[in-house]
């Protein structure tokens, strides 16, 4: 059985940076078993699967890690939105268009806009409000990426779950020296799953030069040990930031850098209004360039 992919970078103008997604632009006839092993074999941090819609929307899309199946991330969806238009399976592309996801954690709205020079521009509006959820000591969280406890801020929210559709684990750290030297300790993680916290960390710094923030995403219990540009983080920490901003209405943009340490340099743009003080649209995008399609023989289930 041959299923055609498309492989893309997203978050990124530039082959070999951003987050590299797999694309299967027809995934029918697949399992759920089968899918998993797609994504293990192509071993990026997401690999999506495209289907018909259930709902009589744009069409059903599946996300899977190497090892597990997740209800929402953002670099799947901003890369499909991406893979579908330049590929035709949205008919002609011009301007700007909005196409809705069916996924597990609920609809997922994407706009794809075709900027001046060709480049194609994605944005999602995040599928869930804002949940802040439990938090953690800044040692437990130090000590799950090998820093010092001196190395987390607390001046604004302490190490805490935040999710828009996908939990992670948020920290502000002290100084781009602090995030450069963040390492994954696996007797530290654990102790965050032992503390009912998601074990995904995302970690971040006020940039205060070309970026507003500096980010990066720790997740070695998915089968990631660390993503080069994580959607559903930074839309999730541009949301939190927003919440606990002083005014209680305003448009908020966060510019966003990640997988600089890893070589592969990112940027998203991350939107969020709030009103009457509660956050109530969080949207984050980006470009994406197209590296390689081709067909690939799935064995039989």
């Amino acid at each position: 059985m041959r299923h055609r992919y498309l492989h893309c970078d997203v978050f990124t103008d530039a082959i070999f940076g951003g987050n590299p997604l797999a694309v299967l632009p027809d995934a029918r006839g697949l399992s759920d078993a089968q899918m998993q092993r797609i994504a293990r074999e192509f071993n990026f941090s997401e690999t999506s699967f495209v289907l018909p819609p259930e709902s009589g929307n744009t069409r059903r899309v599946r996300i899977f890690t190497p090892s597990i199946e997740v209800p929402f991330a953002g670099h799947p969806n901003v890369g499909t939105a991406f893979a579908l238009a330049i590929s035709g399976e949205l008919g002609p592309l011009a301007g700007t268009r909005t196409v809705v996801f069916e996924e597990k954690a609920g609809l997922v709205p994407i706009t794809i806009e075709r900027r001046a020079g060709g480049a194609v521009f994605c944005e999602l509006s995040a599928p869930a409000p804002l949940s802040v959820g439990r938090s953690v000591s800044p040692e437990t969280l130090a000590a799950a990426v090998s820093l010092d406890a001196r190395d987390v801020v607390t001046a604004v929210h302490a190490p805490a779950a935040f999710s828009v559709g996908l939990p992670f684990l948020f920290a502000e750290l002290a100084s781009r020296e602090s995030l450069a030297r963040a390492r994954t300790d696996p007797a530290g993680v654990d102790a965050l799953v032992a503390a009912g916290v998601p074990a995904d960390v995302h970690l971040y710094v006020r940039s205060g030069d070309d970026f507003d923030l500096r980010t990066r995403m720790f997740a070695p219990k998915d089968g990631v040990p660390e993503d080069p540009a994580t959607g559903s983080a930074n839309v999730a920490l541009a949301a939190a930031l927003a919440h606990f901003d002083a005014q209680p209405e305003g448009s908020f943009r966060y510019r966003i850098a990640q997988g600089v340490e890893m070589g592969r340099p990112s940027v998203l743009e991350a939107r969020v209004e709030k009103r009457g003080g509660a956050v109530t649209e969080a949207r984050i995008g980006g470009a994406s360039v197209l590296v390689a399609e081709g067909t690939m023989e799935v064995p039989e289930a």
